[in-house]
């Protein structure tokens, strides 16, 4: 089969088209899927640059995100029969081969069908933001209904799924933009309020959009200087929720003294950890996702539209930032 392999850390150039084995051994529950689009997300630039986490594992095939249609089935599947359309989160970091390739295996406790309504470049944009999203918002921030909610990047690939997602719990939502293009997109998904953060003291917009009292819960899905400076706009005994790693010189004396909860998102724990249940539990979001969309509640943003053998470019346009929605890279035929 083909497949873009990670030679070694470094640029984009080091992703290389190339021949390997199509997958031949299948586990009792394991699927073989047939994989039409794969999903490029900023974690796999990451790996590309840093290395994978099992460099002894070299090669690696990248890419968490994966739709396709399974081909073949293990000796004790249930829930999957060949010719039924999956999505999924699965590999990609340097252990279990990832979604840059015309062929993958994933356990069936791992993988949800596709929502019918979504073409497959679609439905392999959505698993790992829709989890990450879902994850962020209802269970670390345990969002209410009624809640005021400030997403930082609403126009991103997390951002514009969490903007919907808070809206579906019943919530008010503030966004962060950088153009009155993306303005116009997040307002078009639900978004109340759009604060350009360019221009405008974004803190201080969250407070004067709360009369001074600080939103329920602030997402952050940009990092660096953006996650402390929204502990001003987080209300006394509210909630903060990151997906990226404080400076290590992060001032947390404002966090503190308004008594704000802080976590951590990280959906990739379950699968580098190998928490079965918790992977199971992910798989399930995608399936409750899967209705929604199918509804017409949930809508998946796809930008770029790459083949395969462009992954290096679309390792490059993530890289440059201010991708509206996301990128994928199209393998096989629908």
């Amino acid at each position: 089969m083909k497949a873009v392999l990670m030679t070694a850390a470094g640029s984009p150039e080091v992703l290389q088209l190339q021949e390997v084995p199509k997958p031949t051994t299948l586990g009792n529950t394991d699927l073989l899927v047939r994989l039409v689009a794969a999903g490029i997300n900023p974690i796999d630039t990451k790996v590309r640059q840093r290395g994978t986490f099992y460099p002894e594992q070299m090669p690696a095939i990248l890419g968490c995100d994966g739709a396709g249609v399974v081909e073949t089935v293990g000796k004790d599947v249930k829930r999957f029969r060949p010719g039924d359309a999956v999505y999924f989160c699965n590999g990609g970091l340097g252990g279990h081969q990832g979604n840059y390739a015309e062929y993958t295996t994933i356990d069936e406790r791992f993988a949800a069908h596709k929502p019918k309504s979504l073409s497959f470049a679609e439905a392999a944009a959505a698993p790992l933001v829709l989890i990450t999203a879902w994850e962020a918002l209802y269970e670390r921030g345990r969002l209410e209904p009624g809640e005021k909610v400030l997403i930082h990047a609403g126009a991103g690939g997390v951002g514009h799924v969490a903007i919907q997602l808070a809206k579906l719990k019943g919530a008010t939502v503030a966004t962060t933009v950088s153009s009155e293009e993306k303005a116009r997109f997040v307002r078009q998904i639900g978004a109340d309020h759009v604060i350009f953060y360019r221009q405008t003291d974004v803190a201080q917009a969250a407070l004067d959009w709360t009369n001074g009292e600080g939103v329920d819960l602030a997402f952050d899905t940009v990092g660096g200087e953006v996650f402390s400076q929204s502990f001003p706009a987080v209300r006394v005994y509210g909630d903060l929720v990151t997906i990226l790693e404080p400076k290590a010189d992060t001032v947390w004396r404002i966090a503190r003294n308004r008594n704000l909860r802080v976590s951590f998102e990280l959906m990739l724990t379950p699968m580098l950890q190998g928490l079965v249940e918790a992977q199971q539990h992910q798989a399930e979001i995608l399936a409750e996702c899967a209705d929604w969309i199918d509804q017409g509640k949930l809508k998946i943003h796809v930008s770029h539209k790459l083949p395969l053998e462009a992954a290096s470019q679309a390792h490059q346009l993530i890289e440059s930032g201010g991708i509206t929605g996301k990128i994928v890279l199209l393998i096989g035929d629908e």
